[in-house]
């Protein structure tokens, strides 16, 4: 795929303690958004432009995998992606094995693409995603017929081509719209309905690009359907700005905002908004102003967000909430860190199979800045300091630990230094500038 080359990523941060944020900021598209963008716009019928493309490491996974069975993709600017599809039928065998990187979205997506391909096919990754469980994905693909081979649950995945697939309704234990999203693109290919239910909602992007590719889908409750051998036909993708890295800055501005700081074009889809409502449960005065109609182009609602300074109080967050706010958790830790009382977080187990413990690794660090904490198995107790101290901080790898703790700097007395950041470029290429944008005193080192 054409376009600018990648710097080198830097291997830490140091923040230095304070700051006041304002002004107004643009972060870069939407991951999870771009993913599928590229992944439908593959299989469906004639060309799709995507507009706001996060040109994000993980991204460009998913694109080098798509070059590699055979569609044709061209980035005439950073954020402008044209897919030229191939079909349902149209994707070849790879010559190697697909390289995911750090993408685990990527990992579990191929691997609901490619389970009824004609062809068989090995996914790989780095380090940390070679850790990651993906058991749960091949469970209902196996009830659909498909032949996958997994090490102890984690890759190497080893996916033996079976374009006879059935259909099949099934009940996630856990809610993840990894699973359902692997589960509905198998459908795509397979004889009759196939139902997903969820125990409770998770993120639809899924769902809406499908329905913007052209695809019949029914809703009921917390179930989805749809008829396999639909034709997906090629469309227009605007990419909102991503919530997940909004997500930084809308913490930055709830503890150190002056007067404001305003994010646009920020992708608000119900099932990704979570930290708003605990946020505000906490009394932050965070203003959502539309932009555009839940109709727009990929079906995805939009707006501006402005955030004031606020003080904060601890809250207990419920596992039914966790899973509308589950990516932002590591920079939520924070806001609760710097929040007066306890906060309690419970039935959030997922986050210790992301990048990193995320659990473990909050704890760890939040503990080096001087906040009390305790680790529980599914959770997190924190209670709110008056201030954090300076140190060092172990990010594990993890793009969203290392970007929290950057935020983390605001409240801190001396400064932070944050160790491993280099994945933070999966997520969030030019972090570091935006981050300076916003009055974070961090550099790149």
């Amino acid at each position: 795929m054409s376009g600018a080359a990648t710097a080198a990523a830097p291997a830490c941060y140091r923040v230095q303690p304070g700051g006041r944020i304002a002004g107004a900021l643009s972060v870069p598209g939407d991951k999870s958004i771009s993913h599928r963008a590229l992944m439908l716009g593959a299989i469906a019928e004639g060309d799709t432009h995507i507009s706001g493309f996060l040109a994000g490491a993980d991204c460009l996974s998913t694109a080098r995998a798509l070059e590699a069975l055979g569609v044709r993709i061209a980035r005439p600017q950073e954020t402008e992606v044209l897919v030229h599809g191939v079909g349902a039928q149209g994707l070849r065998g790879p010559a190697t094995a697909l390289d995911m990187g750090n993408a685990g979205t990527a990992m579990r997506l191929f691997t609901g693409l490619l389970a009824p391909q004609r062809f068989n096919s090995t996914l790989i990754g780095d380090a940390s995603l070679m850790r990651r469980p993906m058991q749960r994905v091949v469970v209902p693909l196996a009830m659909m017929g498909a032949q996958i081979h997994t090490h102890d649950g984690r890759p190497p995945v080893e996916i033996t081509g079976t374009p006879q697939l059935r259909a099949i309704h099934y009940s996630l234990p856990v809610a993840s719209a990894q699973v359902k999203s692997a589960v509905l693109l198998a459908a795509l290919a397979a004889a009759g309905r196939t139902s997903v239910t969820e125990p409770a909602p998770s993120r639809d992007h899924t769902e809406r690009m499908l329905s913007a590719f052209g695809v019949e889908l029914e809703r009921e409750g917390r179930s989805v359907t749809l008829e396999g051998g639909q034709t997906l036909k090629a469309t227009r993708v605007a990419v909102p700005a991503d919530f997940s890295s909004a997500a930084f800055f809308i913490v930055a501005a709830c503890l150190a905002a002056s007067p404001s700081l305003t994010l646009t074009n920020v992708g608000v889809n119900p099932t990704r908004t979570g930290l708003i409502g605990l946020l505000r449960r906490m009394g932050a005065d965070i203003r959502v102003r539309a932009r555009t109609a839940a109709g727009s182009p990929g079906g995805e609602p939009v707006a501006d967000l402005e955030i004031r300074r606020s003080q904060l109080q601890g809250i207990t967050v419920t596992a039914a909430e966790v899973p509308l706010a589950i990516d932002e958790f590591p920079v939520f830790f924070v806001a609760a860190a710097c929040a007066t009382g306890e906060t309690l977080v419970r039935g959030a187990l997922e986050l210790r199979v992301k990048e990193s413990d995320r659990l473990a690794a909050m704890a760890a660090g939040l503990g080096t800045l001087g906040v009390e904490n305790r680790l529980l198995p599914d959770g997190l107790w924190i209670r709110g300091a008056e201030g954090l101290r300076g140190g060092t901080i172990d990010s594990r790898g993890d793009h969203r630990i290392a970007m929290a703790f950057a935020v983390a700097a605001l409240r801190a007395s001396a400064p932070i230094e944050i160790l491993d950041v280099a994945n933070v470029a999966t997520s969030f290429p030019g972090f570091v500038a935006t981050a300076r944008a916003a009055g974070l005193g961090l550099a790149a080192l």
